[in-house]
């Protein structure tokens, strides 16, 4: 399935016998030359809490705690297999969510951010990398970052030139970068388009490349733009793919509830593959 062109593998593994600890495999049916292909590999588990468990793995075998278009896409699963009604709970990594299937996709409730910072630099003086940048030497060779922790970490920087943003070298560096040690951040661009709007592009952590629409990286920039007064809820927001999602959510000073997500959740095939080692 798909969710605004990001794409995942979905398994109906209510009996628990899916092979998780083999990240290896989980790989490699991830990759897109020799596997399935997908930017992530979600499971439908068992859950005494809520309708069903996601559970969520990163294309590089690593799990990750959450994904907002993995999440749509798991809940338009469950529903169709009737495992849950429209409106249903799943347990997540961060907790219990809410979700719903709606008439032009779902939407669903995401978990309350954490450690927001507002419009700080990060340095990249005496980094090679910087050097070619213009921008950058302008202001002293730091770039003015936002960060937020969605279900997952994104620093979030603001551009009016999006489309020139070098991401396959600015992504990588900065998902890395000393700052933000040990675990690494993902990585969006935003640029304000219009009072309750913006686009984005994001470089995804797990997956180490741009990806064409990222659910957490689109609730964080819609976020971060609310904090910094340039947009109002709700926030449509265009992806790489080309899809407009839409984020709603209620802010007083600094604190975010209610954030919900709304935007397709899309089938591209099903079929079977066949696990070679051996089940545990």
């Amino acid at each position: 399935m798909h969710g605004a062109g990001n794409d995942f593998i979905l398994v109906d593994d209510r009996r628990a016998r899916f092979p998780v600890t083999d990240r290896k495999w989980i790989s490699q049916v991830c990759s897109l030359h020799d596997g399935i292909g997908a930017e992530g590999l979600i499971l439908l588990q068992p859950s005494a809490k809520a309708s069903f468990f996601m559970r969520f793995f990163n294309p590089d075998g690593s799990a990750a705690d959450m994904c907002g278009n993995g999440l749509r896409c798991a809940a338009r699963l469950a529903y169709d297999l009737k495992i849950s009604p429209k409106e249903m709970t799943i347990e997540t990594q961060v907790g219990l969510l809410k979700a719903t299937v709606i008439k032009k996709g779902v939407r669903v409730g995401m978990p309350v951010p954490s450690g927001i910072r507002l419009h700080f630099p990060v340095s990249v003086a005496g980094e090679a990398w910087a050097e070619p940048c213009a921008a950058l030497a302008k202001k002293g060779q730091s770039i003015t970052c936002s960060f937020i922790n969605t279900g997952v970490p994104h620093v979030v920087v603001a551009t009016d030139n999006l489309e020139n943003v070098d991401l396959p070298r600015m992504g990588p560096l900065l998902r890395r970068h000393k700052d933000f040690a040990p675990q690494g951040t993902n990585v969006d661009y935003m640029r304000i388009t219009g009072g309750h709007s913006l686009c984005i592009r994001t470089y995804e952590r797990g997956v180490e490349d741009e990806t064409l629409a990222c659910g957490t990286g689109i609730t964080a920039c819609a976020v971060i733009a609310a904090l910094t007064k340039k947009v109002t809820p709700p926030v449509r927001v265009t992806c790489r793919h080309g899809d407009t999602l839409e984020v709603d959510f209620k802010t007083s000073g600094n604190n975010v509830k209610n954030i919900t997500l709304s935007g397709p959740a899309e089938y591209v095939f099903e079929g079977e593959i066949t696990y070679a080692g051996s089940w545990e």
